[in-house]
């Protein structure tokens, strides 16, 4: 099958994916269109829950791996859309449908690229392709359950729009519970222990704090306290005011590290993470994939919104057609040409890479 006959095929197989309902963890019906597409390409597959994976056929476990990855999971559409979200449809170039951009068009080029080599005969790299489950929802059956069921992996494509430049780093998250203490009381009555106002000192506090270290790539740590809660009675101070910090991580620290500083550092009563496993990801600036990328002009830039390359502890690099700022919104829709772009793009890049 040529490349272009490959990017038809995947054009048409995101068309399906759009007009099947897809929410994370209810994946299972767009699971069976991506195994179709195996079925139909005689590619040799397995599906573990609601994530579809590949080996190339000459995989030889002497060889380091790459792994391919993208999600046919979706959000929910918001109440601002004004056409069919579950609607393949093209105009002006445009592919509307939900889960267009973020990230049917990545998830269906690579799986493109993937069928491009995978009958090819000594690759420098095995290759692993995944499409994954909810990776929307961070849920516990994505591509963090699949890391000990696939081979290891030594580098990663992660597909999500980047309008094809690479994403060479990406934030990392971490959520705070915190809760600042105080006397409860009558409202009548004196209180120099009222919890919402010691929240004053407090909210300053985290207004001005500054983590040390930044990154070339993603700039500073990002603190933003988001959610703010105390009290149910007019007349009654209460004892305490619980607060949630967002915060983003860049590279030069460990999401455990952020925990440590904040749990020592912060005037709260207690600070608590929800979880430390969405990391910040990164791929060397001189690893062959991004200078071959950038060598076929894409340029480089770091990512603040987060993706799978949060359960990755390999380098892993974030590419894509499509672009960020559409994904989630209402009509979400990628250009047909972004997607016969990324197949070129990700076929060039390997190219150069593992044959």
């Amino acid at each position: 099958m040529t490349q272009q006959d490959l990017t038809n095929d995947a054009i048409s197989l995101l068309k399906k994916l759009i007009e099947t309902q897809s929410f994370s963890s209810e994946e299972d019906q767009t699971a069976l269109h991506i195994e179709d597409w195996f079925k139909r390409n005689n590619i040799d597959y397995k599906r573990t829950q609601n994530n579809v994976w590949a080996v190339n056929k000459y995989f030889d476990e002497s060889k380091p791996t790459l792994l391919l990855n993208s999600h046919h999971d979706t959000v929910k559409p918001n109440s601002a859309y004004t056409r069919d979200p579950f609607k393949a449809s093209v105009e002006d170039g445009k592919l509307y449908g939900l889960g267009s951009n973020d990230a049917g068009g990545c998830l269906v080029a690579l799986i493109a690229t993937f069928t491009y080599f995978y009958s090819q005969d000594d690759l420098k790299y095995n290759l692993v392709l995944v499409a994954s489950a909810e990776e929307e929802s961070s849920g516990p059956n994505g591509l963090n359950s699949m890391l000990a069921v696939i081979p290891r992996v030594d580098v990663a494509i992660v597909g999500e729009p980047t309008l094809m430049n690479l994403a060479v780093a990406e934030k990392g998250l971490v959520v705070f519970d915190a809760v600042i203490s105080g006397t409860p009381s009558h409202a009548a009555h004196p209180n120099d222990n009222n919890a919402i106002y010691n929240t004053i000192d407090v909210l300053q506090w985290f207004k001005d704090f500054k983590f040390e270290k930044g990154s070339e790539a993603l700039g500073d740590v990002k603190l933003t306290v988001t959610q703010i809660n105390a009290g149910k009675q007019h007349n009654v101070v209460p004892g305490h005011v619980d607060l949630v910090i967002d915060v983003r991580v860049n590279d030069a620290y460990s999401n455990a590290e952020i925990a440590e500083i904040l749990q020592e550092q912060s005037p709260c009563t207690s600070i608590t993470p929800r979880s430390l496993r969405l990391n910040s990801s990164c791929i060397p600036v001189d690893h062959d994939l991004v200078k071959a990328g950038i060598a076929i002009g894409r340029t480089t830039y770091g990512s603040p919104t987060l993706s799978d390359q949060a359960v990755l502890t390999c380098p892993s690099l974030k590419l894509g057609p499509g672009d960020s700022t559409r994904s989630h919104s209402a009509d979400e829709f990628i250009y047909v040409n972004e997607i016969e772009e990324g197949v070129k793009i990700y076929i060039e890049l390997l190219n150069r890479v593992i044959v």
